[in-house]
């Protein structure tokens, strides 16, 4: 059988801009898978929270949602952010 899914061709970056790539992904493809795959390949701190943005539409990827049900498109930019927790001292 061909291939069933349809790859979406999109660009993946991290927040500061300093590694980019173009991507072909599926669309059942998870943000979790996208992070991991970063963190892996750009060899990302691994003890940091990540979060992935599609730039192109300014909306948060959920981990566990897919491409498609993210509403990804062809063309899109995705952004690997770092998780900022800020805390605070109790008196």
């Amino acid at each position: 059988m061909a291939n069933e899914l349809t790859q979406l061709k999109l660009h993946v970056r991290t927040a500061d801009q300093t590694r980019r790539a173009e991507l072909a992904l599926a669309p059942d493809a998870t943000g979790a898978e996208i992070i991991q795959a970063a963190v892996d390949n750009w060899a990302l701190p691994a003890d940091t929270d990540y979060a992935l943005v599609n730039v192109t539409t300014g909306k948060a990827l959920a981990p566990d949602a897919t491409l498609a049900a993210s509403g990804v498109r062809p063309g899109d930019e995705l952004e690997v952010q770092p998780v900022l927790v800020a805390g605070c001292k109790s008196a």
